[in-house]
């Protein structure tokens, strides 16, 4: 008799928790909280241009632009940061000619050395500024074809582990180094981050929250398959963008029964989608989980004036009240109305305010969630295979 079954026995949290920290030892994100920053600040320093270009693809940019998007507008930062990060000709050209190349410093960011995307945009710059070691700045493992081309050419590098997958590579060089170029604190980011991973690893309240929604998370993975990420802050559409990718190319997989799984995420902001996906959400098919995400403080105390308008005395009652009241209002009102529907999955994240720890901790908890998630569906979540074919069939299709 011949039997085979996907019957994938729950696991404990104890057993997980176990799991996890023997993947701690090889995997090397969690352990970049450990790092010494002092070689990324000191180059940092020494930057003299005022703009700083990232040249990059997926993992190699998402982060960096979610938390730079979180903060820019919120600090006294002393450059401008820049990506080009598709090979769409109409983003390229926008965004060089915006920019004076002749005061940039190009960083170029790819993990293998070899992505088509990212040397195809720095092939075009060099076709219209010389670059070199006074302009150009290589992140890449250490003993890629990228880093070869970067020591014949007095390139400065700095090194990609290989044991950092690229969607978790943010709090390596990848995101920090950009980051402390324009002035943000990189320090306080990787405080942000220790906070969560010791939280979690001492057993308190990251731990707790998190085994709690990633067990359901996959354990009714077959009734709400969709996972809906709605900010209230447009601040958070970076994050947004770096969690799909996050989310999508790490559980979408084929399990160790050869069972095809996946979570599909979906990052929307508040207020905007407010008027449109909230209507799905509310009275379409119950196959979707809505995470909340509020910032407590937004540093502004910007108001609604005391203006009259005829024919919209109604409204008066908002006058004098704050914008930051009004959307955290919003999403409160949100909140309560998911659940008073009683059979949506709903929860709620307050970020303290905007700020460098509050956003890294926030994405750290992302990247232990992600890990958590496909330990309970017994997956991989580090590798790529079914990205890593559609690249093969490319460069096939390029090389004819």
């Amino acid at each position: 008799m011949k039997y085979t079954n996907n019957f994938n026995p729950t696991i404990s949290d104890t057993k997980l928790f176990n799991e996890i920290e023997k993947e701690k030892k090889d995997i090397g994100y969690y352990n970049l909280v450990y790092q010494d920053t002092s070689l990324f600040k000191e180059y940092a320093s020494s930057v003299k241009q005022k703009n700083i270009m990232v040249i990059g693809i997926g993992g190699s940019t998402l982060g960096t632009y979610a938390i730079y998007k979180f903060l820019k507008h919120s600090k006294t930062l002393s450059k401008k940061l820049y990506f080009l990060e598709t090979t769409d000709p109409i983003d390229i050209r926008s965004k060089i000619e915006a920019v004076d190349l002749k005061d940039t410093l190009f960083v170029v960011i790819s993990k293998s050395g070899t992505t088509i995307e990212t040397i195809s945009i720095f092939k075009y710059i060099n076709s219209l500024v010389k670059c070199d070691k006074n302009n150009t700045l290589i992140i890449t493992e250490n003993d890629s074809k990228l880093k070869s081309y970067a020591d014949k050419n007095s390139i400065k590098t700095f090194d990609i582990p290989k044991n950092v997958g690229g969607r978790f590579s943010v709090f390596s060089a990848v995101g920090l180094l950009p980051l402390a170029i324009v002035g943000l604190d990189i320090d306080e980011l990787l405080s942000g981050v220790k906070n969560t991973h010791d939280s979690f690893f001492d057993k308190k309240d990251v731990f707790h929250r998190l085994l709690k929604k990633a067990r359901f998370f996959t354990e009714y993975k077959n009734r709400f398959n969709i996972n809906v990420v709605f900010s209230y802050s447009s601040r958070l559409e970076g994050f947004n963008k770096w969690y799909i990718q996050l989310w999508g190319e790490s559980l979408g997989k084929i399990d160790i029964n050869n069972t095809p799984q996946g979570l599909t995420p979906i990052g929307i902001i508040g207020p905007i989608d407010q008027h449109s996906f909230l209507q799905l959400i509310v009275e379409g098919k119950r196959d979707k989980t809505v995470t909340v995400i509020k910032v407590d403080d937004f540093y502004s105390n910007l108001k609604i004036p005391h203006i009259k308008l005829e024919g919209l005395e109604e409204l008066d009652y908002i006058d004098g009240l704050e914008f930051s009241s009004l959307i955290n209002s919003q999403a409160d009102a949100t909140i309560e109305s998911i659940n008073n529907l009683n059979d949506i999955p709903c929860d709620e994240i307050t970020i303290d305010a905007v700020n460098e720890e509050a956003i890294a901790g926030l994405m750290y908890e992302y990247e232990l969630l992600t890990s958590i998630c496909a330990k309970f569906m017994y997956i991989n979540a580090y590798d790529q295979p079914g990205v890593e074919s559609g690249k093969i069939i490319l460069k096939q299709k390029l090389k004819k």
